[in-house]
C-alpha cells in the first residue's frame, strides 16, 4: 500500500506555542497552507472538531475549492446528528471534492467538550453508540433501497439516500483510540486505525491488538495504520534540538498559564488511555528509541499529539521508515510552526521517504530480472 502524508490546517494561523492572529476564519491562512500543503507533496490535512471552534466541514469545502488534488481527513464527531444526515452530508461534500474526502471519526473528547454540545454518555457507551452510528451510515452509503432500522441510539424508518460516495470505494474511514471499546469499533468500521506518536514497541502492541479486532470481522488484511507526530527539523541535529529545547520553554509558560498546552480539567491530567499511554512512554525517557522525543508530553499531560521526531531530514525519515517497517503506512504531521514547518517537511523530508520506500519496492523486482 502507498505511504501517506497528512499535515493539519485549522482556521486561523498559530499553533500551541504561536500565539493566534487573525480572523477566527481567515481565508487566506487557509487557501495559503492548503495550497503549500498541496505543492509540498502532502496527501491530506486533518482538519479537526471541537465544540468551541468554527465548523470544519465549511472549512473543508473551502480547502477543496482551492486545490486541485489534496484531500481532508475531516474530523466527524458521532452522536450530534443522526447518521442518516451524517451520511448525505458527508458524500454530498466528496463529490464537490471529487472522491478527496476522508473522515476521521470522532467518538468524544474530553467529558467537557462533549457536554458543551449536549452529550452526556459515558465513555463506553459513547462508543456503542459509534458502531451503530457507523452501521448506519455505511448502509445508507451503500444501500440501493430504503430501509428500516431500530437499534438502542437510532431508529429510522425508510432511510435512504439519493446520492452516494463519488467513488465505488466509498469514502475512506479513519478511526483513533487505545481502549479496548474504541480497538473493537476499529476492528469493525476502520479502514485507517490512528494511533498517537508511541515508541516502537507500544506501536507494535497496538497494531497487534487492532489486527486481532480487525480479524474477527474477517478484515485483518484491510486496515492501515497512521501515526501522528510532531516534526522539528533542521539543518543540523544540534539545530534541531536547540529548536527542541526553545520549544519546551513555550510549552512550559503554555502550562504555567492555563493555555493550550496545559490539557487538564479541575486540575487532573486527562484520563483517556491514549494519554496515559504517553505518559507511560514518557516516563521512560526523554528519547526513545532513535529520536522520538517525550518532553512535551510529560510536560503538558500528554491531552493529544505531544511527541515529536527531532533531528535533520535524514534522520526523521529514517525513523519514519522504522514505523513503515512494522505497518504504518499513514504519517500525520501536526507542526508546531505550522506554516514553516508544512514547507520544510514537504520539501526535506517525503522526498526521503518515498524515494526509499520505492527502492525497496522495486529492489525484488530488479533482483528477479536479472
Amino acid at each position: 500500500m502507498p505511504v501517506e502524508f497528512v499535515g493539519h490546517v485549522g482556521s486561523r494561523a498559530g499553533s500551541d506555542v504561536v500565539p493566534q492572529s487573525g480572523p477566527i476564519v481567515d481565508k487566506d491562512y487557509i487557501r495559503n497552507l492548503a495550497q503549500s500543503a498541496e505543492a509540498s507533496g502532502f496527501d491530506r490535512l486533518l482538519i479537526g472538531a471541537f465544540s468551541t471552534i468554527p465548523d470544519n466541514n465549511q472549512i473543508a469545502a473551502y480547502v477543496f475549492q482551492h486545490t486541485k488534488t489534496l484531500g481532508t481527513m475531516l474530523a466527524h464527531r458521532t452522536g450530534f446528528l443522526p447518521p442518516t444526515m451524517g451520511a448525505r452530508q458527508l458524500a454530498t461534500l466528496d463529490h464537490f471534492a471529487e472522491g478527496r474526502l476522508g473522515v476521521h471519526v470522532i467518538t468524544g473528547g474530553t467529558d467537557e467538550d462533549q457536554q458543551r454540545d449536549g452529550d452526556f454518555l459515558d465513555h463506553d457507551e459513547r462508543y456503542a453508540r459509534t458502531d451503530e452510528y457507523l452501521d448506519v451510515l455505511k448502509r445508507v452509503w451503500t444501500s440501493n433501497e430504503p430501509f428500516d432500522h431500530e437499534g438502542k441510539y437510532y431508529r429510522f424508518k425508510g432511510a435512504f439516500s439519493t446520492v452516494k460516495p463519488y467513488r465505488p470505494s466509498g469514502i475512506p474511514i479513519y478511526f483513533g483510540g487505545s481502549s479496548d471499546a474504541a480497538i473493537e469499533v476499529a476492528g469493525k468500521h476502520a479502514d485507517t486505525f490512528a494511533l498517537w506518536g508511541e515508541s516502537l514497541a507500544q506501536t507494535r502492541e497496538t497494531i497487534a491488538k487492532v489486527r486481532a479486532s480487525a480479524a474477527r470481522f474477517g478484515r485483518a488484511d484491510k486496515i492501515r495504520f497512521t501515526l501522528a507526530f510532531r516534526p522539528i527539523v533542521a539543518r543540523t541535529e544540534p539545530e534541531a534540538w536547540a529548536r527542541a529545547d526553545q520549544i519546551l520553554e513555550k510549552v512550559k509558560a503554555s502550562v504555567a498559564r492555563g493555555g493550550n498546552f496545559s490539557n487538564r480539567s479541575n486540575g487532573k491530567l486527562p484520563m483517556n488511555v491514549g494519554s496515559v499511554r504517553l505518559r507511560e512512554a514518557a516516563a521512560q525517557g526523554r528519547i526513545l528509541d532513535k529520536r522520538l522525543w517525550t518532553e512535551v508530553a510529560a510536560v503538558s499531560g500528554a491531552g493529544g499529539n505531544s511527541t515529536a521526531l527531532v533531528g535533520t531530514a535524514e534522520q526523521v525519515a529514517e525513523s519514519i521508515l522504522d514505523y513503515h517497517d512494522i505497518g504504518v503506512n499513514n504519517f500525520l504531521v501536526r507542526c508546531f510552526y505550522p506554516e514553516e514547518d508544512t514547507v520544510t517537511y514537504g520539501r526535506e523530508v517525503i522526498p526521503l521517504v518515498r524515494a526509499e520506500i520505492a527502492r525497496r519496492e522495486a529492489a525484488p523486482l530488479q533482483a528477479k530480472a536479472s
